[in-house]
């Protein structure tokens, strides 16, 4: 999968986002972790996933990567929201700050994905992880960098 380079259509990054959704396509990492993109509009997304013993660290808790991960896919998402069909990006920097832990009982969470500012080369986005009541247990910024689109880039 790659709604960068496989743009035959030439739509915008919120389009590509809606289309995604509505074909039920999921990247291979929300596969893997067990999360899927539930909402996009332009410049928000919300993530939800359900951390089960897949996600599990040594100590019994949800690993911190499970966290990152989709953290970090709510704040590139948020940032892709904004770009045009010729625009590309990759997280530059990602900060996280866990305030909760969270367990294979935790039950469903939530992952909204915002940006704060986006321009012609760089994006920065906040994304908050909440448990199944509401309570804040991780959070990120993240730097992005936009760029215009190489359409021969990863061809053979």
């Amino acid at each position: 999968m790659d709604l960068i380079r496989n743009n035959e259509a030439g739509l915008d990054g919120l389009s590509q986002l809606h289309e995604m959704i509505a074909a039920g396509m999921h990247p291979p990492i929300a596969v893997t972790l067990g999360f899927t993109l539930a909402e996009v509009e332009k410049g928000r997304v919300v993530f939800e996933g359900t951390p089960g013993k897949h996600v599990l660290n040594p100590i019994g808790t949800v690993h911190g990567g499970y966290a990152a991960t989709i953290l970090d896919s709510a704040c590139g998402c948020a940032a892709h929201s904004m770009l045009t069909s010729t625009q590309g990006y990759t997280t530059l920097e990602l900060k996280v700050s866990y305030h909760r832990a969270l367990y294979e009982t935790s039950g469903r969470v939530t992952a909204e994905g915002k940006v704060l500012s986006s321009g012609r080369r760089v994006a920065f986005a906040e994304a908050k992880l909440f448990d199944v009541e509401g309570r804040l247990c991780v959070s990120a910024t993240s730097t992005l960098l936009v760029f215009e689109l190489d359409k021969d880039a990863g061809k053979a």
